[in-house]
């Protein structure tokens, strides 16, 4: 009698190798599944929101707006402080010398021509020297801004509204001078720091003219015209005599106040005699 045979094998494995597949395909149906399910809002979504807010809001649009304008302001006011701290001073310098060589080419052609008695508005003159600060500046008529003062120049008290004040050549007075102490070429910025004694010269077609500080007046109101006086107030000067007054704006950057400095003749040198010693030192 024959005995019959277990199942082989083989069969059993051949079912699992099913299972295993059959298991494998379904896990790989869910993941494509869930890809595409994770993939599609994301591109979908991003449509969306892009269509539903094209520029980000008012409020976002406005915010830019306002960023860009404070940018634009911001570059403009840099751009003009630049030109008045800067480009003014470059301009100024420029004019100045140039007026200032065109004096001594007038003097040195003129010859013995006869003096002149008056002077027009705006018309240079005379240059000023200031040897403590480096300061060369020519000087012309009045005291007006666009014609004298923003020009690089010294001003003279006279004429246009502005008390009149001595000449240097004059035999008594005082020879009142204005000039920008920022921007503009500047040429007063430092006059605060003379002390008695410090030279000062102004050169005419004629003559040089050295005068020696001997007080300041720190500040005072710009309506405190006492201070050009032909024996000026403040000054400590009591009985007429041949003086010169520096005045410029304080506190720097302002034109609240004004900074007064004055001095007195010590030399009255004729040109062709040459450059007196307190140049010839520079």
């Amino acid at each position: 009698m024959t005995a019959l045979a277990p199942p082989a094998p083989s069969e059993g494995r051949a079912a699992r190798r099913r299972a295993a597949q059959e298991a494998a395909k379904r896990a790989s149906r869910r993941g494509r599944g869930r890809r595409g399910a994770g993939a599609a809002p994301r591109g979908g979504g991003t449509r969306r929101r892009a269509r539903r807010r094209p520029g980000g809001g008012p409020v976002v649009v406005a915010s830019r707006l306002a960023g860009e304008l404070f940018i634009t302001l911001g570059l403009v006011m840099l751009l003009f402080v630049t030109y008045q701290l800067w480009y003014t001073n470059v301009l100024a310098a420029r004019e100045a010398n140039g007026a200032a060589g065109s004096l001594r080419s007038d003097w040195d052609t003129e010859g013995a021509a006869p003096p002149v008695a008056a002077f027009s508005p705006g018309q240079g003159f005379a240059i000023l020297y200031i040897p403590k600060l480096d300061v060369k500046v020519p000087v012309a008529e009045g005291i007006s801004k666009p014609k004298v003062l923003d020009r690089g120049m010294v001003g003279h008290y006279g004429g246009e509204g502005s008390p009149q004040s001595a000449m240097p050549s004059d035999q008594r007075g005082n020879f009142a001078v204005a000039g920008h102490r920022n921007t503009h070429g500047e040429p007063f910025r430092y006059i605060n720091r003379l002390e008695a004694g410090d030279k000062v010269v102004v050169e005419t077609r004629d003559a040089y003219y050295t005068y020696e500080m001997t007080s300041v007046l720190a500040q005072t109101p710009p309506t405190n015209v006492s201070v050009i006086k032909p024996v000026p107030e403040g000054s400590g000067f009591t009985a007429p005599g041949r003086y010169i007054t520096l005045t410029t704006c304080t506190p720097e950057f302002t034109s609240t106040y004004r900074l007064i400095v004055w001095g007195k003749m010590v030399e009255e040198r004729p040109r062709d005699k040459g450059a007196p010693p307190a140049l010839a030192q520079r």
